[in-house]
């Protein structure tokens, strides 16, 4: 069983050993790979709703819950795929035996329900990876009475509606969440995303693609866009969750001014994310509450409450990367963050975007021209917009649709140039459909769904989920 006290405990010396802890993802060509990590809100089904369980809002970890579904699907794999993940007894996540990073199953802090997925080499293996996932947790949730559906934000529940799950790590977010912003805790219960992580070759290579990525993320928020319920009415968002984000907790999100200056490289992010405040460190196995203090001041061996008496170790600088929130995240390779989670087609699109724009040269080279062409502040001003006006922002004279056709057709290029095909010979941009649809004019998720509550559904919000249902 895996615990949360597994970690490096090598001490850190300098910031340039950090640094070097980043630089050390960089790998040639060959062995770049595609992550696509994507969330699911569980609900019950109406036939096995009851006094307990309201038919439609999110299940409990136990009984018959999202618990459960963890236990059976580590039972049907007969114990040789997973590794179980535990925390104070309770399982809550389960690890792919011999993956290199990824290939995991884990709980949201509501039981939203995560693949995060194996490196794999193509979009087509991504394909077969997220029908195989569906197909494995769906008899097991109908057993239980649950169904799943990717939304970007949950459209009915309440904050209170939400459970918790057993996780060590939730509840110190959960106390702190709410001292540094007003929306924390409905980011972590009601919100679901999709992103993909990729890799770089070097530090040029990548601040390349993290400025040409974070630029463009709010692009993919209005593309993506999923989320324009709350709590069973349209609220005027498109995308609640990346409304959500802008009133988290603002010192380790967005899209950070640091990140664009002409010195930023892996020494100065390590810099940034030392003035993050922390949230928790790992000793003896147990989840130590440390939020609000400072790392640099740790390093430096400056008295904090808590940390008396502890050396910070590498493994503590890899779980304190994990609590930057940026739009786009630095590891030892980038993650995409700003879309809302949808229909697989829709996430399979991201991870196609994104892989199209950054894995092919001639294809990022035209993508950074293309950032190139206005000031970083116009990205940022976008950002705030998109929540609420989606593709129709203001944008250059036009507006967000406009760079998103650009964006979509400079990805297909670098699709096809890839020239990864499947069994039918058909290379990756075929994955691009539903986004070159939604540029050329077709609504977003997010429009749909409003366009079929006004319409059929005659203001019913919960006839989303039998039509969301994956």
């Amino acid at each position: 069983m895996s615990n949360p006290g597994e970690q490096d405990t090598t001490p850190i010396e300098s910031i340039g050993q950090l640094a070097g802890l980043l630089a050390d993802g960089g790998k040639p060509r060959e062995r770049w790979r595609i992550g696509t990590e994507h969330e699911k809100f569980g609900f019950v089904l109406p036939a096995a709703a009851g006094p307990e369980r309201a038919p439609w809002m999110p299940p409990p970890y136990a009984p018959d819950g999202i618990g459960e579904i963890l236990t059976d699907l580590n039972r049907q794999d007969g114990g040789g795929r997973w590794e179980a993940i535990e925390d104070k007894g309770k399982l809550i996540g389960l690890k792919g035996i011999g993956s290199e990073r990824g290939g995991s199953v884990s709980l949201e802090p509501a039981g939203q329900f995560e693949l995060s997925g194996a490196p794999l080499a193509s979009l087509h293996d991504t394909s077969h990876e997220m029908a195989r996932h569906f197909e494995a947790i769906r008899p097991i949730s109908r057993s239980l009475g649950i169904g799943f559906a990717p939304l970007g934000f949950h459209p009915m529940a309440r904050r209170a509606d939400m459970p918790w799950m057993p996780k060590s790590r939730y509840a110190i977010m959960r106390n702190y969440m709410p001292k540094v912003g007003t929306l924390g805790l409905d980011m972590m219960t009601r919100t679901c995303t999709v992103q993909v992580n990729l890799d770089f070759a070097s530090e040029t290579d990548m601040l390349r693609k993290l400025r040409v990525s974070l630029a463009l993320q709010p692009v993919a928020t209005a593309l993506f866009a999923n989320s324009p319920f709350y709590e069973g009415k349209p609220n005027g968002l498109l995308s609640n969750r990346a409304h959500v984000w802008t009133d988290t907790d603002n010192a380790r999100s967005g899209m950070p001014l640091a990140f664009f200056d002409p010195s930023f490289g892996f020494e100065a992010y390590v810099g940034w994310l030392l003035d993050v405040p922390m949230y928790f460190i790992v000793r003896d196995g147990q989840i130590l509450d440390v939020a609000g203090r400072s790392f640099r001041a740790w390093m430096k061996g400056e008295r904090q409450e808590g940390l008396e008496g502890l050396v910070p170790t590498i493994g503590d600088f890899e779980d304190h990367m994990t609590t930057a929130f940026t739009d786009v995240r630095l590891k030892r390779f980038l993650e995409m963050r700003g879309a809302d989670a949808g229909a697989p087609e829709m996430m399979l699109a991201q991870s196609a975007l994104w892989v199209g724009l950054l894995y092919d040269d001639a294809a990022l080279t035209a993508a950074d021209a293309l950032v190139r062409e206005r000031d970083w502040a116009d990205y940022v001003a976008l950002r705030a917009a998109v929540p609420r006006q989606g593709l129709d922002a203001p944008w250059a004279g036009g507006v967000a649709r406009d760079l998103a056709a650009r964006m979509v057709a400079i990805a297909a290029e670098g699709l096809r140039a890839r020239a990864v095909t499947d069994g039918n010979g058909r290379d990756e941009s075929h994955l691009l459909a539903p986004l070159q649809a939604i540029a050329a004019g077709a609504p977003t998720q997010a429009e749909h769904w409003l366009e079929r509550y006004h319409g059929a559904w005659q203001g019913d919000v919960s006839r989303i989920f039998a039509e969301a249902a994956v």
